[in-house]
């Protein structure tokens, strides 16, 4: 992390409450501090850097912790960046407060001078409908536009409930634009959404990049994106400064280059093509099957494109011919077991190459999920990794 000059206290905000993560964030990004901990990071220190804003502690999907120090400017510079391209609204949070897309739906509203509205609690459509619906105002005789960020299962869930509640689907196409991110955004959900009126906005970033900086894959104003061997990088106003107390991390993952820029390491595969990015999968998400590297990820986007499996989780599993092979979780699904896996093998198949095909549909009732809405992968895969095939 950079500085070692004036420092500024950091406080912790226990509760997941979003008006207590407003109530300090405003003093943080508006005012003198402190700076604000987020998470449930453990050893953090007492003072961070003069200019942070928050720190972010998460596991993510994998279940290594990081605690990433974001500063003020990062935040404001994300804030107008998405102001310029969607433009300047209200704002509903619908997704934690203690997440960086949480965190950056409460500075949205409070850079452009306005509160936002929260929900607390479980996420349920009927209550997302009821505050959408609540935002209506108007000024100088023009309607003010709403916006909101949700990851791909809540939009499930709320274009499920929209198919019978009038409510929801009004709610869901009262926005001037629903960001959608955290996670890949299957095809067939995108076209539903499309379908019921809802304008999305694809997000891709990390809490390292202070959340989404490119949008339906073009890179936010003073956002500039590189593939260094096959990997996604990232530079611009809106990077973290880094891990707490993990300066080798830091310069891992931020690494500067001859001319002085400083770039995030993402860890994704990647291309850019005509100034779109195109993400391919985490480089890391690879198995070895039968001496070929087969990306778990694809495999699971191309799972996702079928009807009914937009939620599916694809995880590695030991395969006694092969080495490694990989797994479909399905949730909640009543379909033939048998059935389900020959539809997914031959998307698989069509999509990515026969060597590709997952070997086992492995149905539960519900998937974990981490506090931020995304499947706890870490979980299916000590759950269900060590199964052989």
């Amino acid at each position: 992390m950079p500085g070692t000059g004036a420092v500024v206290k950091l406080e912790r905000v226990a509760s997941e409450d979003p008006r207590d993560v407003l109530r300090a964030l405003r003093h943080a990004v508006l005012g003198a501090g402190p700076a604000v901990a987020l998470g449930a990071g453990d050893g953090l220190p007492a003072e961070v850097p003069a200019g942070t804003a928050v720190v972010i502690t998460t596991s993510g999907s994998t279940g290594v912790p990081k605690s990433v120090a974001i500063g003020r400017n990062a935040l404001i510079a994300s804030a107008f960046a998405t102001s310029a391209r969607i433009g300047e609204g209200a704002w509903l949070l619908a997704v934690p407060a203690t997440y960086v897309a949480g965190v950056q739906v409460l500075v949205r509203a409070l850079v452009n001078g306005r509160e936002p509205a929260l929900l607390a609690g479980p996420f349920r459509p009927e209550p997302f409908a009821a505050a959408a619906l609540g935002m209506a105002s108007h000024e100088n005789g023009a309607r003010v536009p709403t916006y909101t960020s949700l990851v791909p299962a809540q939009l499930q869930r709320l274009l499920d409930a929209a198919d019978d509640d009038p409510e929801v689907a009004r709610a869901l196409r009262s926005f001037e634009r629903i960001l959608i991110g955290g996670q890949a955004l299957p095809v067939s959900l995108r076209e539903r959404a499309e379908a019921a009126g809802a304008r999305i906005a694809r997000t891709y970033g990390s809490t390292e990049t202070s959340g989404g900086c490119v949008y339906d894959g073009v890179p936010l104003d003073g956002v500039e994106l590189a593939i260094v061997d096959g990997e996604v990088r990232i530079s611009g106003p809106t990077l973290a400064d880094g891990y707490v107390g993990d300066p080798a991390r830091t310069a891992e993952i931020f690494p500067t280059d001859a001319d002085g820029t400083r770039w995030y390491r993402t860890g994704d595969g990647g291309e850019v093509a005509d100034g779109v990015l195109r993400i391919t999968g985490r480089l890391d998400n690879v198995i070895v099957s039968g001496g070929v590297n087969v990306s778990l990820d694809r495999v699971e986007a191309a799972v996702r494109g079928i009807p009914g499996l937009e939620s599916a989780v694809v995880i590695p599993i030991e395969d006694a011919r092969w080495g490694q092979g990989s797994a479909v979780v399905v949730a909640g699904t009543d379909a033939d077991e048998r059935e389900t896996l020959e539809r997914v093998r031959v998307a698989v198949a069509a999509a990515i190459g026969p060597v590709a095909r997952p070997a086992r549909v492995i149905p539960i009732e519900a998937l974990p999920l981490l506090a931020s809405g995304k499947p706890d992968r870490a979980a299916l895969r000590q759950r269900f990794g060590s199964a052989k095939n």
